[in-house]
């Protein structure tokens, strides 16, 4: 059996964060926590918030080693851009081309072999605020 022991400020930090963070996995992460200190069951925490037994054991290691800054999802995840290099060529191309987007695409399969979509250039753009 392995619990959390927590501190009653941490406690309060982490039922303030369940019940105030505009983020889920910080709200799910925290309530874990205060869960594991009232002495829950790995087992039954995991089935609480549908993961698995091993995701609960490593809340409990990050939340050991960090603490609080362990709650949220770390950096750096999901898919990079392909043109993150690119941002004042793609800027050049739009005022080129009158913000047609078709052009622009098809100028970095040819000049960069650069393969995009539509979708990924207009999410790009949105995200670089061009």
């Amino acid at each position: 059996m392995r619990y959390v022991t927590l501190k009653n400020e941490e406690i309060e930090v982490l039922e303030n964060l369940h019940q105030n963070s505009p983020n889920n996995t910080i709200r799910k992460r925290s309530q874990c926590l205060v869960l594991s200190h009232q002495r829950r069951k790995i087992i039954d925490l995991a089935s609480i918030f549908n993961v698995s037994r091993r995701t609960i054991e490593r809340w409990f290691d990050s939340w050991t080693e960090i603490g609080v800054d362990s709650l949220g999802i770390a950096e750096g995840r999901g898919a990079k851009t392909l043109l993150k290099d690119y941002s004042k060529e793609v800027s050049e191309q739009l005022e080129l081309h009158n913000r047609n987007l078709k052009n622009v695409l098809i100028y970095f399969e040819e000049q960069h072999n650069i393969i995009i979509c539509k979708k990924t250039l207009q999410n790009f753009l949105k995200v670089t605020g061009l």
